[in-house]
């Protein structure tokens, strides 16, 4: 047994839930749409190391809940920006 440190995270990806949903509806959330979901949102409780090893695999950093409309408001400004090809 170990004493490392639990955290949630989102399964999938909370910023992935996020951006099907706005892909879904069409428009941009609302912030009472994204707190909604992440409350919603399955997530599961994990060593910080696995959590880590988690987020290097999937190759992007998910939203962190305490944080999530603001943290949205940047990933999906980076993920509506053009793709330049360089």
């Amino acid at each position: 047994m170990t004493d490392e440190q639990l955290c949630l995270v989102f399964i999938p990806a909370l910023v992935a839930v996020l951006h099907h949903a706005e892909q879904a509806k069409g428009a941009p959330l609302s912030e009472s749409e994204v707190l909604e979901i992440r409350d919603g949102a399955v997530c599961m409780a994990m060593s910080f190391s696995t959590a880590l090893q988690m987020e290097e695999k999937r190759g992007y950093p998910d939203i962190v809940a305490e944080d999530c409309w603001a943290q949205w408001q940047l990933a999906r400004a980076e993920l509506n920006a053009p793709d330049t090809g360089e």
